[in-house]
């Protein structure tokens, strides 16, 4: 297969130099499928400059389907969402084994995205359980991956379409990804892939590998409603309190506040009443006295006789 391979690709080399359409770039893989079933294969662009043009190109025919096609055994489906689109092959026959290639156009020059070289087999070389497999948040997910005998010495690989990042067999623990552990049991002739503490990033396209051939595996990471519910838990009845506080620290100031104003205006109307009520003192007025004294051309009185003098009161 080694052999095989090697003279595949520098075929493919001499088809892209030679060929009838030109293309630059682009990464080359074996996939292996049974006869009889089909496969996914996503094709990623650039995301900040999506070309115009995307296509699936198979050198059998020199056909190109264009994204947003779908035909019985063939769907091209665009995903502008997650920069990619998925090519979707069912039925497969031996008659489907050659080269095909993901292209996309930007500006008039076509690229290989993404190209390989499909193989219907009845006992494929690397095949999955399940080529769909899906975890939730924070939880772990397996991936059993089979390969045959004459694979048994070739490296196992789980790697990740997008970049291409890949892990060997034994454990990763890093601080930005999951923790994947790969674990190879020769006797049954598969590897297993754990994949612990899974983030919503890691929703994606992966594939297992045995040498130089793999198989596409599509993960979708859950949202844990049962993590949020158990926030939800917690936070409602500290919300609560919370509101509760609020609400009485509310009916404290306001019921102090009409305390301050029945106190203020009890105030005002006292200060009103000792106004009214304070009793006014006025100086008296001088004295006055008051004579009655006989007209000086009256007679004057006989000798003995009383003179009398009005005093006002002092």
């Amino acid at each position: 297969m080694a052999a095989y391979a090697k003279v595949f690709y520098i075929s493919i080399r001499f088809w892209l130099i030679l060929g009838v359409e030109c293309f630059i770039g682009g990464f080359h893989h074996f996939l292996t499928i049974k006869s009889g079933g089909s496969v996914t294969i996503p094709c990623h662009y650039d995301k900040k400059n999506p070309p115009q043009k995307k296509y699936w190109y198979s050198k059998n025919d020199q056909s190109k389907i264009y994204t947003n096609t779908s035909e019985e055994n063939l769907s091209v489906i665009d995903h502008p969402d997650q920069s990619l689109f998925t090519v979707t092959m069912r039925n497969l026959h031996y008659k489907d084994t050659g080269d095909y290639s993901c292209v996309v156009e930007t500006e008039g020059l076509s690229t290989i995205a993404y190209d390989l070289h499909l193989m219907v087999q009845s006992a494929p070389d690397v095949s999955v359980v399940s080529s769909s497999v899906s975890g939730h948040e924070g939880g772990n997910v397996s991936v059993q991956c089979f390969y045959i005998s004459g694979y048994q010495n070739e490296p196992k690989q789980w790697c990740r379409y997008k970049d291409e990042r890949c892990y060997t067999v034994g454990r990763t623990d890093t601080s930005q990804n999951s923790s994947v552990q790969i674990s190879d049991d020769v006797g049954r002739r598969s590897f297993t892939v754990l994949m612990t503490g899974l983030r919503l990033s890691d929703s994606g396209w992966f594939f297992c590998s045995a040498g130089e051939v793999m198989n596409p595996v599509q993960l979708t990471v859950i949202k844990d409603k049962r993590r949020n519910k158990e926030l939800l838990t917690v936070w409602l009845p500290v919300s609560a309190a919370l509101l509760l506080l609020l609400i009485l620290v509310g009916v404290f100031f306001t019921w102090r506040w009409k305390q301050r104003s029945k106190q203020d205006k009890h105030q005002i109307i006292e200060k009103n009443d000792s106004r009214t009520i304070d009793p006014i003192y006025c100086e008296p007025e001088d004295p006055v006295m008051s004579n009655t004294i006989n007209d000086e051309r009256s007679n004057k009185p006989p000798a003995g006789a009383l003179m009398y003098s009005l005093v006002g009161p002092h």
